[in-house]
């Protein structure tokens, strides 16, 4: 859903209008995690992993702590490695402009199970709510499009959310979601663990048991 502000069509950067979207982070992230099954979920590093953790500290949720830009190709690995079981990528717009370079390999090798979700508060909320990209033209679902993705759209109300949910779920991948969401300060909260080899062997053993 491009944007259709006078500031947005002119390439300027619009300061005010994350904080009048209507939908709230922990909420959205909360209802994309709502009866998940054994879904696989990558988090992107920052709000991210502390709104998938809110939900629950999952043993089947891979935070990442660093590797910004990372989210969306470790959900490709884990989409390849494991073609029947559904991969969902949350992660922020801050994050996802890191690794857009990625979207191109997702869109060439198109697993069909892997759904990518953008919380987008058009800030860098990790270093001081700096405005990113995604507060002025740019249109990730048109990017995503154009990388070769099934399906990409953008989401700015509750009910434009809720139709959205089942395709998020269930949608033929690789398929994208912008959802705006927000700009506030929602606290840190919960946390998962800090340590990679701890988070790496737990996911492992969700996935595949001890053997």
């Amino acid at each position: 859903m491009a944007d259709t502000t006078d500031d947005a069509m002119n390439g300027t950067l619009d300061r005010n209008r994350a904080a009048a979207y209507p939908l709230h982070r922990r909420e959205v992230v909360a209802a994309l995690l709502a009866d998940r099954g054994d879904m696989l979920v990558v988090a992107g590093l920052g709000a991210p992993v502390w709104d998938c953790t809110a939900v629950a500290d999952h043993p089947l949720n891979f935070p990442l702590w660093g590797a910004m830009g990372g989210a969306a190709v470790l959900g490709l690995g884990l989409a390849m490695a494991q073609p029947g079981r559904r991969v969902l990528v949350i992660t922020g717009d801050g994050e996802m402009l890191m690794g857009l370079g990625g979207l191109t390999t997702i869109g060439v090798q198109k697993p069909e199970n892997l759904a990518i979700v953008v919380c987008d508060n058009e800030r860098y909320g990790e270093t001081g709510m700096q405005l990113t990209h995604t507060a002025g033209s740019l249109d990730l679902p048109a990017v995503a499009r154009a990388a070769g993705f099934a399906s990409a759209a953008g989401v700015r109300s509750d009910n434009e959310f809720k139709a959205a949910l089942p395709a998020i779920r269930q949608a033929q991948g690789p398929a994208f979601w912008s959802i705006k969401i927000r700009a506030e300060d929602t606290g840190i909260g919960a946390m998962p663990p800090k340590d990679g080899v701890t988070l790496k062997d737990r996911f492992r053993a969700a996935l595949l048991g001890t053997a």
